[in-house]
């Protein structure tokens, strides 16, 4: 529960604010799932080729092929599930073209992204292997697009069989002997646009067939996940739930944070505080889009057995000014950052539906963990929220009741001025995230949770000079984590002072 003040734009230059918070300890019940801290990881641009993946002959330090320091950035936040091979390049890609011998494997041209030949260099075995040595689930996209029934049910075959069947002969043959576990697949992509141009009713019957033929083999269950609807499209969810119903395990959902003035997307560093704050408010608005696809489906799976998979997600603005068009190569600034605490502080309020969320993506594209150029790599100030933020992954939600001030936009938008989060662990450690997104004032918060004795604290807080800031290769550590002081304990409360333009976690001991 959120209650407000309203202030205009102006009015938020003058006086430190407060707000209060008051966590309910006692009523938390709901597991906030791990793979709500997804990754996706689509043929697009660099992400894959010079982002995840380098070869084994590369002059860049690799693993197997993968950049060593991307690969320990992402082990670093616990990277729990990952999607791929897309995004719209799925509808397009043929599996058996990325298997075998990497000097037998056809190259392709990838006409959604830029028209990039793709060497097919990275496969199925590479990136499953990837995401074992990561320790995370593999989220397999299936092509129905342009793909046959046999297409995906052998890849099925490919990746999960372990007995004598001919794919997994074959399997075998490319060098894995032991089946992979593989949980997650998505029955296509964006079938209602670049998947298919498909209507509802028509994906409907096609979930329907190709789900069928996905099978489980030898221990492995998949949970089969159906191309949901696009942000604000709440009769694709309805017609999904009259005409697949419990055949589906989970629908998936996109919604991206576009600016949209004058046909651009706008600049990922030139904006105005204006602009940033009405990119709060539409990033804010993914609650009620999430609530209603959620009231959609309570009225056909009131026991919530069908899952909500928010598999796309984040910030798309225009590509920085000299990079190759297509390749949505984006720079990411502490706006960015808020956009992602903001949206896991929702996210973490529906989980009795929403069971996992992909940000988009995870390398040198659209808002990013990291950028890579040659061997220099950058963490972004969004790769640092999920740093902080991995204390939630399999943690106990607490409900919390927050009353603050808010800035009234552009559009009539309400914002307010603090967002926050709690959680407790299996250790029983209490971690409090929150954000003032104020780009002037510091907010000052009083943090109550009855029936805890609060011995102590540990905290840590991102933050800069300027919202438009980011990580540079030429000053890669303008944005970075650092020690939090500013909380005093009383009690069982807390009094905090967030800096403004600041996002926090904190540990009670």
């Amino acid at each position: 529960m959120i209650g407000c003040v309203l202030l205009t734009a102006s009015a938020t230059l003058f006086a430190q604010e407060q707000a209060t918070i008051m966590v309910h300890a006692n009523e938390a019940k709901q597991i906030i799932p791990k793979e709500i801290y997804g990754q996706f990881a689509e043929h697009l641009g660099t992400c894959i080729y010079g982002g995840l993946w380098v070869g084994e002959n590369s002059d860049i330090p690799n693993i197997k092929g993968y950049r060593t320091d991307v690969f320990n950035a992402l082990k670093d936040i616990h990277v729990p599930v990952l999607r791929w091979p897309g995004g719209c390049f799925a509808d397009e890609y043929h599996w058996m073209d990325g298997i075998g011998p990497k000097e037998n494997r056809p190259k392709m041209v990838n006409n959604n992204w830029g028209g990039t030949v793709e060497d097919n260099s990275f496969g199925t075995n590479e990136f499953l292997n990837l995401c074992e040595m990561l320790g995370c689930e593999p989220y397999i996209s299936g092509n129905v697009g342009s793909g046959t029934v046999e297409e995906l049910a052998k890849w099925v075959e490919y990746m999960t069989s372990q007995g004598d069947s001919p794919m997994a002969k074959l399997r075998r043959q490319n060098g894995r002997d032991k089946a992979w576990k593989v949980k997650f697949l998505g029955v296509g992509n964006e079938s209602w646009g670049c998947g298919g141009n498909m209507r509802p009713e028509y994906y409907s019957d096609l979930f329907r067939r190709y789900s069928t033929y996905c099978r489980n083999y030898d221990g492995n269950r998949l949970f089969r996940i159906a191309s949901g609807a696009s942000d604000y499209d709440y009769n694709w969810t309805k017609v999904l739930m009259e005409r697949i119903g419990h055949r589906m395990d989970g629908i998936s959902l996109h919604y991206y944070t576009v600016l949209g003035w004058n046909g651009s997307k706008g600049s990922a560093t030139n904006f105005t505080d204006d602009d940033y704050y009405w990119t709060m408010g539409k990033c804010r608005e993914i609650e009620n889009v999430i609530k209603k696809h959620c009231a959609i489906m309570d009225q056909y799976d009131k026991d919530k057995k069908i899952a909500l998979m928010l598999d796309e997600w984040g910030t798309w603005w225009d590509e920085e000014p000299g990079t190759v068009r297509g390749h949505l190569f984006q720079q990411n600034t502490l706006r960015d950052a808020f956009v992602a605490s903001l949206t896991f502080d929702i996210f973490h309020k529906y989980t009795d539906r929403l069971k996992m969320a992909n940000i988009a993506q995870v390398v040198n594209v659209l808002q990013s963990m990291i950028l890579t150029k040659g061997k220099e790599m950058v963490l972004t100030p969004t790769y640092y929220v999920f740093k902080m933020y991995k204390v939630h992954q399999d943690a106990t939600y607490l409900p919390l009741d927050l009353t603050c001030d808010t800035v009234n936009v552009r559009d009539n938008r309400k914002v307010p001025l603090v967002s926050a989060t709690a959680s407790k662990d299996k250790n029983g450690k209490i971690h409090i995230s929150l954000s003032n997104i104020d780009v002037k004032n510091s907010q000052e918060v009083i943090v109550n949770i009855p029936g805890i004795n609060i011995k102590g604290f540990t905290g840590e807080i991102l933050t800069s000079d300027k919202i438009t800031d980011y990580n540079s290769f030429e000053n890669p550590n303008k944005i970075t984590l650092a020690p939090f002081k500013g909380v005093k304990i009383n009690k069982g409360s807390l009094k905090i002072k967030l800096p403004a333009k600041s996002i926090v976690t904190i540990e009670l001991l």
